[in-house]
């Protein structure tokens, strides 16, 4: 017979090592640098060791079923791990977190029963207890092995709206699904580590708006570049987009929260920030910033006179909310790369209209001919779906034509993804697109946009660029960096030879040919390029097995 009981460890003890695995897009990395620190702060070493780390976290993405995929993969692979434990005698956690977690709790736990916590995307400033474990948050397994209805201790009932509204939006009621949590015989700490989301379930907040701090985070990035959120959640409400219903509505940071986290991650020895939410270009509107030279106009302006960091970028900007006075503010700051993010997904207006992207066909031309004519030199990058629920022929085409008539300068694309819960999944089940073709029509979008990529690159041979440092291998005497208009992980990169900077070197190369997406240059003054001062390094590294997907981290959110 099969021992439920888990091994315990000795008495007033609890997790001393944890590791973790961040999986999905930069917004959930903000999240989990932030949980980082928390576990650091208590005391909590944090390790590559997965086999022998006191406590697994694994920060899931849930907006993709191929991301949900990955991260149901990853817990499988942390459980193993804690069944080996367990075989030895020893105690191991596995804690899951993010956007899986808040999105769908009781089908994960019946698909991975052996958990032992759960930390919703709005409760992570309870991750420490969820590592270490309690008592009192315990669900308890029922007298009858057979039951799968678990009894929250703490929680014997569940809150009604009424006892949430009452007690306000900031009440850690248990998650209506963990009334009835379908799961295996093994105990699982949930109840305040796993709240309902007030703004997707429950009383709107106040016109001050809310948002949590992402200071004092441990960081997986590179120490010189970093991601800073400056909103979460989103009110745009497209059809394919599952975001508003995990993260809740759009919450802008107040400008003075900003500017204090970008003042830490400068003085951390960041030299490039790169400004994250799921709608940048409707900053500010939720807390009152839209007067004139407020929102993001005010944002730009009061970053750009940050002493310390070379490069900031904008990514995630909507197209319908692009205004004349975010394009002058963008060509004005100087500090701000002369790069944009533009998810458009589509250039039909029928599918832009299914897709309620409050945006038409030549409201988008209009915004990228005025880009192209008032910011000289801007580099944009988009991402396009094939495949949307009743897509033609003719409406591909029409994309194909205007990826090669425009020309991006970065672009991603992605076959569409049916969420049964949004308005698209209904539609997918009306009129889908089959896969083959989905896939077929990205091909085509991807090669397209090849010979316009690789047409550039080549004419970049014999420009000097002014190159930022990623990566070095000084056996080879080789490196990785980046110009302004490449971002990190998603566009290609700059291959340097020979060199022997330090990561976050900024150096002028020359350009000598291109590999692929990829430049190749050769450093000025190879020898006149001196390292950076040497800082401590605190950064944990993940089991590469663990690495977040590409699909989960370019996923196309708006």
């Amino acid at each position: 017979m099969t021992n439920l009981t888990p091994p315990t460890l000795p008495a007033g003890a609890g997790p001393a090592t944890v590791a973790f695995v961040s999986l999905g897009c930069p917004k959930n990395l903000v999240d989990s640098e932030r949980m980082l620190g928390l576990l650091a702060a208590a005391g909590l070493a944090v390790t590559d060791d997965h086999a022998g780390a006191d406590a697994i976290v694994i920060n899931t993405c849930g907006f993709l079923a191929a991301s949900r995929r990955e991260a149901l993969a990853v817990i499988a692979q942390a459980l193993h791990h804690k069944e080996q434990a367990r075989r030895r005698g020893r105690c191991q956690r596995v804690v899951v977190a993010g956007c899986l977690v808040q999105r769908d709790p009781s089908r994960l736990l019946a698909e991975a029963p052996d958990i032992d916590a759960l930390v919703g995307v709005f409760d992570r400033e309870n991750i420490v207890q969820a590592v270490r474990g309690g008592r009192d948050d315990t669900l308890r397994r029922p007298a009858d092995h057979n039951q799968k209805i678990h009894t929250l201790r703490g929680f014997p009932q569940m809150p009604d709206e009424r006892t949430r509204a009452r007690h306000g939006a900031g009440h850690s009621g248990a998650f209506p699904h963990n009334e009835k949590l379908i799961g295996g015989d093994a105990a699982a700490d949930l109840g305040r580590f796993h709240a309902v989301s007030q703004f997707v379930r429950g009383p709107e907040r106040t016109r001050t708006g809310y948002t949590d701090e992402d200071s004092a985070r441990l960081r997986l990035t590179p120490r010189h570049y970093a991601y800073l959120r400056i909103s979460e959640g989103c009110n745009q409400g497209c059809t394919f987009c599952t975001i508003p219903s995990i993260r809740g509505r759009m919450r802008s940071k107040p400008l003075a929260q900003i500017v204090a986290e970008a003042e830490e991650l400068s003085a951390d020895g960041a030299v490039e920030i790169n400004l994250i939410g799921q709608d940048t270009t409707s900053y500010g509107r939720d807390i009152g910033y839209d007067g004139p030279g407020q929102g993001l106009v005010g944002l730009l302006a009061r970053l750009d006179r940050l002493a310390g960091v070379q490069w900031f970028r904008l990514l995630y900007a909507y197209p319908s909310c692009f205004s004349d006075d975010m394009i002058r503010a963008l060509a004005g700051a100087a500090r701000f790369v002369k790069y944009i993010d533009l998810p458009l997904q589509h250039i039909n207006d029928e599918i832009l209209r299914a897709m309620r992207r409050r945006v038409t066909r030549r409201q988008i031309e209009t915004l990228l001919d005025k880009l192209r004519r008032w910011i000289p030199g801007l580099v944009i990058r988009t991402t396009f779906i094939t495949g949307f629920p009743g897509e033609t022929e003719a409406q591909h085409r029409e994309l194909v034509t205007l990826v090669r008539d425009f020309g991006f300068d970065c672009l991603g694309v992605f076959e569409y993804s049916p969420e049964p819960e949004t308005p698209a999944g209904r539609l997918w089940s009306e009129a889908p697109v089959p896969a083959p073709v989905a896939a077929r029509r990205r091909e085509e979008i991807m090669l397209a946009q090849q010979e316009i990529v690789f047409r550039r690159n080549a004419a970049l041979a014999g420009r000097p660029l002014s190159i930022l440092i990623d990566q070095v291998d000084a056996r080879r005497r080789t490196a990785l960096g980046r110009h302004a208009g490449q971002a990190p992980d998603i566009d290609g990169r700059v291959r340097l030879h020979p060199c022997s900077a330090e990561p976050g070197t900024l150096l002028t190369a020359v350009v000598e040919g291109a590999k692929g997406y990829d430049l190749l240059a050769r450093p000025e003054h190879p020898a006149a390029t001196p390292p950076r001062a040497p800082r401590p390094v605190r950064l944990p590294v993940l089991e590469p097995a663990l690495a977040a997907a590409e699909t989960a981290r370019r996923a196309p959110c708006p």
